[in-house]
């Protein structure tokens, strides 16, 4: 019949798409407190390409066959990171999997009270205590590239991510992992100290992508949540540099307690906020 419209093999393709992600987005509002957000990273994922090109997108995508695959296991509380296999930190994107704590925006704080601090110049050498798969050391060795550093971490699953991690981003050369305790066996002095230690109460509850799926050696500690602070408190002055900085992170309403156990070591304390304006850092300087 003459006017009328057919619509064409890609816009079908396109109304396709569009309808998986809102189902998608329904599957997972009872499991996630960002289902569209999650919908989308796991699309972009089956679909081989970048979140912002599939928001860009000017060409109609069918769905792979993945992508369902995908939404379930999203749906029995896997964490998106685990499912993609990466997750974006700072300017950097990280490799991650079971075993490892997921990096979170929180963390960034550290690296931008660091860069408050030593300015583009950046520091010489880099500790990064607890560091995962190598988040806040190749996130400051990124920043910096004049810089160095040390990464240490208690899991040899960790130190796997964060050497993978570390060739992919070009800066194995650049940056040492070492399994350890803490700093048990570290004798140098750094410009700058970086560590995100656990620091739940073993009584708190998480979110279910959590607390089933997160290492909880890398989540709790102790019935207060200080343990380690109290363990961290007497290494980080022998191994903080003259002039240098530590940035360690804290959970909500923590700041005034780890102040306390670190305010005999004759720092200058500070505190810095983090877009949720928690006081998510605590800086110490000489």
């Amino acid at each position: 019949m003459q006017g009328r419209i057919e619509a064409s093999p890609v816009d079908l393709m396109s109304v396709s798409l569009r309808h998986a992600l809102v189902d998608a987005t329904a599957r997972l509002a009872p499991h996630s407190g960002t289902p569209r957000l999650d919908a989308e990273l796991l699309m972009a994922h089956a679909l081989g390409v970048g979140r912002e090109a599939l928001l860009l997108a000017d060409k109609a995508l069918e769905v792979p066959a993945a992508f369902e695959t995908f939404v379930t296991r999203r749906e029995a509380g896997e964490p998106v990171a685990y499912i993609t296999g990466r997750r974006g930190f700072w300017t950097i994107e990280l490799e991650v999997g079971p075993g490892v704590l997921v990096p979170r925006p929180d963390s960034e704080t550290l690296i931008d009270a660091a860069l408050s601090h030593f300015g583009p110049a950046g520091p010489k050498r880099i500790l990064d205590l607890g560091t995962g798969p190598g988040t806040l050391l190749l996130a400051a060795l990124d920043q910096w590239p004049g810089s160095t550093g040390l990464g240490v971490d208690a899991s040899q699953t960790a130190l796997g991510y964060a050497c993978r991690n570390a060739e992919r981003l070009g800066l194995s050369g650049r940056a040492e992992f070492r399994k350890g305790d803490w700093a048990e066996g570290v004798e140098e002095r750094f410009d700058l100290i970086l560590c995100n230690p656990p620091y739940v109460e073993s009584g708190a509850r998480l979110p279910r992508d959590v607390a089933e799926w997160e290492p909880r050696e890398a989540l709790f500690a102790a019935a207060d949540g200080l343990s380690e602070y109290r363990r961290l408190a007497p290494e980080i002055p022998r191994l903080l540099a003259p002039g240098g900085l530590a940035c360690i992170e804290l959970g909500a309403g923590q700041r005034d307690a780890v102040a306390r156990l670190f305010g005999g070591s004759g720092f200058t304390l500070s505190s810095r906020r983090d877009l949720k304006n928690i006081e998510r850092c605590l800086l110490l300087s000489r």
